[in-house]
């Protein structure tokens, strides 16, 4: 038995196996007791099916998205003596008031420290009310204003930015920030931790944010007690607990580096060996990030300092870690950059609403990678329609999923899709997780949202939008690269997929709002 494999074994058999077991325990015996109760009494059986009712014209009548809707419904309708408990336990996103203070906290906070820019506005307008109408949605609705004067780097691999990574965090003099949703120990983790060793040393404030469900498996007992003894200072998204929490849902799936105030990275990678093609786990993997340096990486630091104040109960100056502090002289105007994040709690759906502005808007083309597809009706309705219209639409999906029921539920939004004219194809090496859309040689997003349910509705997120800047056009070239080796999903292949298969996606399909 490897070492590595001793260490997974170790870490289930202490955490995953505490926390899976009492939330086990606790369903089954939630069960139990529902269905004995009702069971045993007649008027309790007749309130179970009485509020199954209620629950289902609730649940028709709410703003949630019609697929959730569906998904809920069903269950509901086939066992309804639990269902409808069951969704008043699970179904319903209820936050508490602590994440209801959390968050009018951080917003409050947010917007005493971002300053907007009515030029920008101005200048957009006059020369494009097309990318001034997608820029004034993300600064008024999702309070993230637009920067000029920051260039933009962009990273194909998940390799090349991690040399460029490490460059910089050398370089680094004042403070970094780390947030990532998955982390783990080895060649990547390895590197970076001899870096920041090195920098707390010479005085640099090194922070780190990771999600603990995204990263449970992954972790060593020791890890914290590591972190502590080289004086890096540590935060937990969400830390499991053994009992039933309603946010498990809501993760922290940001990926952002900011050194000293002026240098930041977003994209889908993670700090785990896979990211960088160290290891293999399901072919090549392929995902992608960008480099901003310059005024935009202020929005970063703030969604990252937000962030840790709200899991460390901290108030920090933000002023003292604005990018103006530590660097003298801003590089010259590329574009338009607004960095934005989205989450759970605010009841704007800012990623998706950002993606269907970029494909509702777009006049030639618009090309998409994405991990996942498990799209809702109002994204399908958006790319059927583009594609119909004349706009070339393509996406690049993984050729070897990562998790075989997802990877289902992505193929089996295909049909509706290449039927319209959407040219799908999937990346034949190995499996791609880059979230990237790029539209018309103008407009490109970079960043951690997917295009699936949890994604866009549940975790917290994070991208860059970008106008006319210089990387857009290699953002386009590494698309047009991929597609050259990825196999195209053509209208034959749809129609020679056997019942069985037809029959397993459907069902998939009405439920992947849960998964």
């Amino acid at each position: 038995m490897t070492k590595k494999l001793k260490q997974i074994l170790s870490i289930m058999g202490h955490r995953v196996t505490i926390f899976g077991s009492a939330i086990l325990i606790g369903l089954m015996l939630a069960v139990a007791f529902i269905f004995g109760l009702v069971q045993a009494n007649a008027w309790m059986y007749k309130a179970a099916l009485f509020i199954s009712a209620l629950v289902v014209l609730y649940i028709i009548n709410s703003r949630e998205n019609p697929s959730y809707k569906i998904a809920w419904i069903i269950p509901i309708l086939i066992f309804p003596l639990v269902g409808g408990i069951f969704y008043l336990l699970f179904g319903v996103k209820r936050y508490s008031r602590r994440e209801k203070r959390r968050f009018a906290s951080i917003l409050r906070k947010f917007e005493s420290v971002i300053s907007y820019d009515e030029r920008i506005a101005e200048k957009l307008k006059e020369s494009n009310s097309t990318a001034a109408a997608q820029s004034h949605y993300i600064e008024k609705i999702g309070r993230f204003p637009a920067y000029e004067n920051t260039n933009v780097d962009y990273f194909r691999l998940g390799e090349d930015m991690f040399e460029s990574l490490k460059n910089d965090m050398k370089k680094a003099c004042h403070y970094i920030f780390i947030e990532t949703f998955i982390i783990e120990e080895g060649r990547m983790w390895g590197e970076m931790m001899e870096i920041l060793k090195e920098k707390v040393k010479e005085g640099v404030d090194v922070r780190l944010i990771w999600d603990d469900f995204g990263s449970i498996l992954l972790l060593p007992r020791d890890f914290r007690q590591k972190l502590r003894d080289a004086g890096i200072k540590y935060g937990i998204h969400n830390p499991l607990r053994p009992f039933i929490d309603l946010r498990l849902n809501n993760r922290d799936h940001r990926k952002i580096t900011v050194i000293d105030g002026h240098t930041g990275y977003v994209g889908g990678i993670n700090i785990a060996d896979e990211y960088i093609n160290e290891r293999v786990r399901f072919g090549h993997w392929k995902d992608t990030a960008v480099r901003l340096e310059g005024e935009a990486v202020w929005s970063l630091t703030v969604m990252f300092l937000t962030m840790w104040d709200a899991i460390k109960g901290e108030k920090a100056d933000y002023d003292m870690y604005k990018p103006q502090v530590y660097m003298e002289k801003m590089p010259s105007c590329d574009g338009i950059v607004q960095p934005y994040g989205d989450n759970p709690l605010d009841n704007e759906i800012i990623g998706e609403t950002v993606y269907l502005n970029l494909i509702n808007k777009a006049e030639k083309y618009v090309y998409i990678t994405t991990p996942y597809l498990i799209i809702d009706n109002e994204m399908i309705t958006a790319l059927t329609t583009a594609a119909k219209n004349g706009i070339d639409v393509r996406i690049i999906t993984p050729h070897i999923g990562d998790k075989w029921y997802v990877h289902a539920v992505t193929r089996a939004h295909y049909n509706v899709l290449v039927e319209a004219g959407v040219r799908i194809y999937e990346y034949v090496p190995g499996f791609i997780h880059a979230k990237s859309f790029v539209a018309d040689d103008k407009y490109a997003v970079v960043g951690t949202i997917n295009m699936d349910y949890r994604s866009l509705y549940l975790h917290y997120e994070c991208a860059v939008w970008m106008y006319g800047c210089k990387c857009i056009e290699k953002i386009k070239k590494d698309f047009d690269n991929t597609m050259k080796i990825s196999a195209e999903v053509s209208p034959e292949a749809m129609k020679n997929i056997r019942w069985w298969q037809r029959l397993g996606r459907a069902i998939l399909r009405v439920f992947a709002p849960m998964m």
